[in-house]
């Protein structure tokens, strides 16, 4: 029994003494990872910057299997954010600043603790220099959890760590992991459709699909209206040496709209047509490659451009249906003038009135209608 009670009592001096440790500890921590990605600067910029590509190498959320996410309405820019609740508990990133393809300012809430988290991108050999800053403070449960984790540096440095990893492998992989066929001259069908439209320089065009194209699946959510196909973009205006684009995201539905005056969705209607089709399997960052593709093909088949119609980009799979780019799908149609098909023509040949009467030979000739 004495036994039991010096046991007792060197147990409860051991908790004393733990708590004395750990409470004297640092509550203030200051981490700092860096990794240099094999992917050009812009393009990891743009790719960190959109929460929606968060899930992909967030090294806390994907390891977590259990995970649920949400996302701001607009998951770009000053106070957009991400929330999670998982198997290894809650939080919150919010983008406080930004500085275009240099830095990120965002306050991460984990767990009921607050840091401030920086993002930066520095051009170096071999690709992009991404360095992780994390400030923050440590209330004292969290002390004690980081204290049996060996720390809290070694605990945190690890997931960002992992969180760099991921995101160097998914850029590697998953952007330039993609696909180009041109398939064929096909018939588009046409249809009704509500467009929002904007006219912008031409590096702006994939932060701004980013942005319209679910502002207009909000307006089709927030007035119950029922789309009938993919989000779509026409291309009204494409001067490279101007550097202007006038493009229009639109989404394909089955009945006649109207909108108040001044309103900045319209409703249109599309008119059938021919065109060359070619699918896009992968990022659509590789979307002027197959552009190129397409326009090559023409060539060499020696078919004429549709000056009246305009090149559409469907996008068939995107991230709201996969989370990796490698599988993206996006049809391009290039519209082209129907191809003439020669036809044959047969007509008799008349008999010479000098010879002998002989029955008409038939003769094929190759006509071009």
């Amino acid at each position: 029994m004495r036994i039991l009670k010096y046991i007792l009592l060197l147990i409860l001096l051991f908790f004393i003494g733990l708590s004395v440790f750990v409470s004297t500890q640092k509550a203030n921590y200051d981490i700092l990872r860096s990794k240099v990605i094999k992917t050009p600067k812009a393009t990891v910029y743009n790719y960190v910057k959109d929460f929606k590509n968060w899930e992909t190498f967030s090294s806390w959320i994907v390891d977590d299997k259990g995970i649920q996410l949400n996302y701001s309405n607009r998951t770009i820019g000053t106070n957009s954010f991400i929330t999670w609740d998982g198997n290894e508990g809650d939080g919150k990133v919010t983008t406080l600043s930004f500085k275009e393809n240099d830095s990120i300012s965002q306050k991460m809430i984990s767990n009921g603790e607050e840091a401030a988290i920086t993002w930066r991108f520095k051009d170096t050999i071999g690709g992009t220099k991404v360095t992780l800053i994390s400030l923050g403070k440590l209330d004292f449960k969290s002390k004690i959890l980081a204290f049996f984790n060996g720390g809290i540096k070694s605990t945190v440095e690890d997931v960002y760590a992992k969180t760099l990893e991921n995101l160097d492998k998914t850029l590697d992989f998953e952007l330039n992991t993609f696909d180009i066929k041109v398939n064929a001259i096909v018939n588009r069908p046409g249809g009704f459709y509500l467009k929002q439209s904007i006219y912008c320089k031409e590096k702006s065009v994939a932060k701004n699909l980013k942005i319209m194209i679910p502002k207009m699946q909000r307006f089709f959510k927030k007035n119950n209206i029922v789309s009938t196909g993919k989000p779509f973009v026409i291309y009204n205006k494409y001067d490279k040496t101007n550097d202007i684009i006038g493009l229009s995201v639109c989404i394909p539905v089955r009945d006649s709209l109207r909108f108040s005056p001044g309103s900045d969705i319209e409703w249109a209607n599309m008119l059938p047509f021919t065109a060359v089709k070619t699918t896009l399997t992968g990022d659509r960052s590789h979307t002027q490659k197959a552009w190129a593709k397409t326009f090559d093909y023409i060539t060499k088949q020696k078919l004429v451009r549709a000056s009246s119609q305009q090149v559409i980009e469907v996008y068939v799979k995107g991230v709201d249906d996969e989370k990796q780019p490698s599988k993206w799908v996006t049809e391009i149609y290039v519209p082209v003038l129907p191809k003439v098909v020669p036809r044959k023509r047969t007509y008799f040949k008349p008999a010479d009135s000098t010879a002998v009467a002989k029955p008409a030979t038939p003769v094929e000739e190759t006509v071009t209608p």
